[in-house]
C-alpha cells in the first residue's frame, strides 16, 4: 500500500517523531500535512536529541522527500531557524529533500503577538494555546487575509501592501483592545525579506499534482500528522483543542488528495495518557501522587515546544477507542512502554461512571466529559527493565498481559511497542 498516515491518538505527545523516522526509511516521501511550529517531534538519532518543529521526522533520511503541505502555516523565523540547525548538524545537505507548498500560510509575528495577548486577557479563563500564533494564523487563513508562502517571493511593494492589508484589524485590536503596542508592519517586511534566499530553493508551486503523481507510480508516501486526535478543531475537547484538523480525513483537504485504494492508518498511542495545557483529563494523577511523579520524571514529560510539565495519568481506552474510530485506524503503535516499570500498579480506564449510569463512549460534549469518573481495571506492575528487550517474547508476561488486553479492547492489532528513545529500542509484533 503506497500511502501511510500516522496520527496521534490521545492529546498529541504520543511519540509520533520516534515513529516517523523509523517508518521513513522504506519511504519515497513524508509529508506533514497540518498544524505548525506548536509541534515538537523529539527524535534520538545516533545518540543525539533532536527536536524538529516543521520539518518532517523523515529529514534524518537522506533518500526521502519531505514536503509541508498547504494545511501548515509557517513561522518562518522557526523554520529558518530549523533549516540551519539541521545544516550545521550535517543534515538536509541536499536542498531538494525539502519541498514547501506554495499554499502553505505564513505565520508572523503579529499572529504571535495577538495569540500571546488573548491568552494573558483571558485570566482564568484560559485555553492553554503555546502561545506560538496559530490559532491566530489560521484565522487569517479561514477570513481569506492569510499572506500565503508564495506572497513572500512577491515584489516588495506587493508584498508590502498586502502585509498592510491583513494586519490593519490586528493591530487595531492589539492596541484598542489588549492595550498592547503593536509590532510595525515596517518592521516585519524587512524582517521576512531576509527570509527570501533562504527558503527560495524549497519551493512547490503544485504539490496536490506532486504527490498524486507520486501515488499514481505506487511511491511509498508517509503522512505526518501533528497534535492528537483529542485536539482537533471539530472532534476534540473544544475549546481546549488545536485550530486544525488533526485527523487522519485533514489529510485530503491539506494536501489536496483523494485516495484510491485507501491509505493505511496507524494510531500512535503512549502506554498512559499526558495532556499540556488546561482541558479535561479524567484520569489523570494528582502531580504529587508516586503514579504522578512516576509518570511525568520517568517519561520526562515536558513540552518539546513550550518546555511545559505535562500533566500525567492512566491509558483512557473510551478515549483511544474514539480516536481509533473517528480515523479509521487499522494498527496501533504503543510508546514508552519502558515507563511504566517500578510502579506500584498500573491501570488503565475501561469506561467512565457519569452519576448512576456507567458508559464505555467518550462523551463528545465538553458538559459531559467534565463530569465523569473513569472506572478502572489494575494490572499488576513489573520490575523488569525493558529498554534493553529485542523481541516480543522477551517482555515480561506482566507486560505482556498490559499488551494483550490494549490490544482486545480496542479491537486492531498492536504493530509496535516502543521500549526507549532510540531507533533500535522498538519491537516489531508483525
Amino acid at each position: 500500500m503506497p500511502a501511510l498516515i500516522v496520527i496521534g491518538s490521545q492529546w498529541g505527545d504520543e511519540g509520533k517523531g520516534k515513529l516517523i523516522d523509523i517508518l521513513s526509511s522504506k519511504a519515497d516521501f513524508a509529508v506533514r500535512y497540518q498544524g505548525g511550529a506548536n509541534a515538537g517531534h523529539t527524535l534520538k538519532v545516533q545518540g543525539e536529541q533532536i527536536i524538529v518543529h516543521l520539518i518532517p521526522s523523515a529529514v534524518f533520511h537522506p533518500q526521502v522527500k519531505c514536503l509541508i503541505s498547504g494545511g501548515v502555516v509557517l513561522d518562518l523565523e522557526g523554520l529558518c531557524e530549523e533549516i540551519q540547525s539541521l545544516k550545521k548538524s550535517g543534515k538536509l545537505e541536499n536542498d531538494k529533500q525539502l519541498l514547501i507548498s506554495d499554499s502553505a500560510t505564513l505565520l508572523l509575528d503579529q499572529h504571535k503577538q495577538l495569540d500571546q495577548a488573548r491568552e494573558e486577557r483571558a485570566e482564568k479563563a484560559k485555553i492553554g494555546t503555546t502561545g506560538k500564533g496559530i490559532g491566530p494564523a489560521y484565522e487569517s487563513r479561514a477570513s481569506r487575509r492569510a499572506l500565503l508562502f508564495s506572497d513572500l517571493f512577491e515584489e516588495d511593494t506587493v508584498l508590502l501592501r498586502k502585509l498592510k492589508e491583513q494586519f490593519k484589524e490586528t493591530q487595531y485590536l492589539l492596541k484598542n483592545f489588549y492595550n498592547k503596542e503593536p509590532i510595525p508592519i515596517d518592521q516585519t517586511f524587512e524582517k521576512i525579506k531576509n527570509y527570501r534566499e533562504i527558503l527560495k530553493a524549497y519551493r512547490c508551486s503544485n504539490m496536490s499534482l506532486l504527490l498524486y503523481q507520486a501515488l499514481k507510480q505506487n511511491k511509498k508516501v508517509l503522512f505526518e500528522g501533528a497534535q492528537g486526535a483529542l485536539l482537533d478543531l471539530y472532534h476534540g475537547t473544544y475549546p481546549y483543542v488545536t485550530s486544525s484538523s488533526t485527523l487522519a480525513g485533514g489529510v485530503l483537504s491539506a494536501c489536496g488528495l483523494a485516495f484510491s485504494p485507501a491509505p493505511k492508518i496507524m494510531a500512535v498511542a503512549k502506554a498512559y495518557s499526558t495532556r499540556v495545557g488546561a482541558g479535561p483529563f479524567p484520569t489523570e494523577c494528582p502531580a504529587d501522587s508516586f503514579s504522578g511523579r512516576h509518570l511525568q520524571e520517568t517519561g520526562q514529560e515536558f513540552g518539546a515546544t513550550t518546555g511545559r510539565r505535562r500533566r500525567c495519568g492512566w491509558l483512557d481506552l473510551p478515549a483511544l477507542k474514539y480516536a481509533i474510530r473517528l480515523n479509521g485506524a487499522g494498527s496501533l503503535a504503543l510508546m514508552k512502554l519502558d515507563v511504566l516499570t517500578g510502579l506500584k500498579e498500573i491501570k488503565v480506564c475501561v469506561a467512565y461512571q457519569i452519576g448512576s449510569k456507567t458508559v464505555e463512549d467518550f462523551p463528545v460534549q465538553l458538559r459531559d466529559l467534565s463530569k465523569v469518573q473513569p472506572v478502572y481495571k489494575s494490572f499488576k506492575a513489573w520490575e523488569e527493565d525493558l529498554s534493553a528487550v529485542q523481541a516480543k517474547e522477551e517482555l515480561s508476561a506482566l507486560a505482556l498481559d498490559y499488551i494483550n488486553f490494549i490490544s482486545e479492547e480496542v479491537k486492531i492489532p498492536i504493530e509496535i511497542i516502543s521500549v526507549g528513545p532510540s531507533r533500535s529500542q522498538t519491537l516489531y509484533l508483525y
